[in-house]
């Protein structure tokens, strides 16, 4: 097919978190544009799967899987290196993968795993790979973050909930710093021709709470399962009402393809986006003395400095 139907033919791109879910969409969607496509998960069997399919149903061979757990810092480092071992370039990095957990645990290097999951992984790995990123200019860094941001306020004190950990509010914490760090980012890069954008997907019925045992856990789990069900039966009441509450997966990852991809958003930076438009995000995501300090915090928390 001649390059002109493939507008991203010469581009390569990460997805993390895309074995499945709106990740697996975002990353369909860059191949069938003729990108080189990276995934990472750290679910090898499902990822790899997931590669495969892409690649018959696109044909689109250009894709790759990495399998990673990103809550361990090693791994992510591991990944990185890979990464520009293989690569010379990457011009789109997507940063999806997160998890929510009914229990307070810790992660290998001994950091609450919300946070080192949700957020502390998109800190770590978008620094490794900043260098490649600003050699591919233009380049574009895009954040899953969640409306959920807005309830949160970031609490220097107990950034790892020790203290008072309920599943949710940790969840809404590490979302708040995925915005602040966004800006944050795209402050630095100013003139860099690197931009770094943030998003809510929706409220998507996917299997993200798998991994939860808890009441959130079965609930997402049931409304994914019936969400699904129904799609496929006679669009009853419930049908109706799943369609007007839950995002499909496909639904969901729209705003992220449309800031990997769109010429629309070429050169916009620091904003955060739901369904595809700028808008205000919460008004603590604006505390650029917290941003600055959330920073340092996290060079604290993944040895790494970055000038």
């Amino acid at each position: 097919m001649p390059h002109s139907d493939k507008p991203m033919h010469s581009k390569v791109c990460i997805v993390t978190g895309a074995a499945s879910g709106i990740g697996a969409i975002t990353a369909h969607a860059l191949a069938q544009r003729g990108a080189t496509v990276v995934i990472v998960d750290r679910d090898a069997e499902k990822g790899a799967l997931t590669a495969n399919q892409i690649k018959e149903q696109t044909g689109d061979d250009a894709v790759e899987f990495i399998a990673a757990d990103l809550s361990a810092q090693q791994e992510i480092r591991r990944l990185a290196e890979h990464f520009k071992n293989r690569h010379q370039r990457l011009d789109v990095l997507v940063n999806n993968a997160g998890a929510i957990f009914p229990q307070r645990r810790e992660s290998v290097d001994g950091i609450e795993m919300t946070f080192a999951l949700n957020y502390l992984a998109y800190f770590l790995l978008t620094n490794l790979l900043l260098d490649t990123l600003k050699a591919s200019a233009p380049a574009r860094i895009i954040n899953t973050s969640s409306r959920a941001h807005a309830r949160a306020q970031i609490h220097f004190d107990d950034l790892e909930s020790r203290t008072d950990y309920r599943d949710i509010k940790a969840y809404e914490h590490s979302k708040l710093a995925i915005v602040l760090f966004t800006y944050e980012l795209a402050r630095r890069l100013e003139g860099a021709g690197v931009t770094a954008n943030t998003l809510h997907p929706g409220i998507v019925a996917t299997n993200f709470a798998a991994n939860n045992s808890g009441i959130v856990g079965p609930l997402m789990r049931s409304v994914a399962t019936n969400f699904a069900a129904n799609k496929r039966g006679s669009g009853g009441l419930l049908t109706r009402l799943l369609n007007f509450v839950f995002l499909s997966p496909e639904q969901g990852a729209q705003t992220g393809i449309y800031l990997a991809t769109s010429p629309e958003v070429e050169g916009v930076t620091g904003k955060y986006f739901v369904k595809c438009k700028a808008v205000p995000s919460s008004p603590a995501s604006y505390d650029t003395v917290a941003a600055r300090r959330l920073w340092q915090a996290s060079e604290d928390l993944t040895n790494l400095q970055t000038g």
